[in-house]
């Protein structure tokens, strides 16, 4: 009876463990849109227009995860997982256009998909948006 219980503890622990190393490693996988996503074209690219546009979308929709500036300090987003992407620094401003729009499409884990809920125009304006936001 014993020996069963320490079997059982022994497992158990097991599993545990996995469990925390599995969370911590699935948080550190990077988000990396499929390759074929960087040959959309930007349609709206260097677009005034647009920018204004994406600028009053991205206020409405995506700051309150994202921050107004970017940064990825909306109230929203402060009880997810893993925290929302600070869109001002060069690991997102290096991303193609497509890719992002396919990051803004398709959604992963706390990040939602938009398909349904913003226009391809609309999230073309988004990235041109975005892309305003670049640090300096």
């Amino acid at each position: 009876m014993k020996s069963s219980i320490n079997k059982l503890i022994k497992t158990m622990s097991l599993v545990v463990i996995l469990l925390v190393f599995y969370s911590f490693t699935f948080q550190s996988n990077e988000w990396l849109a499929p390759a074929e996503s960087n040959k959309f074209d930007n349609p709206l690219k260097d677009d005034g227009k647009a920018l204004a546009k994406g600028k009053k979308i991205y206020y409405q929709i995506c700051a309150t995860c994202h921050g107004r500036t970017g940064i990825g300090n909306g109230p929203g987003g402060t009880a997810f997982t893993i925290k929302p992407a600070d869109h001002t620094s060069e690991k997102v401003q290096s991303q193609s256009d497509g890719a992002l729009y396919w990051k803004i499409t398709n959604g992963r884990g706390d990040m939602p998909s938009y398909n349904s809920l913003l226009s391809k125009t609309q999230r073309w304006q988004v990235i041109e948006f975005m892309r305003s936001l670049k640090k300096n």
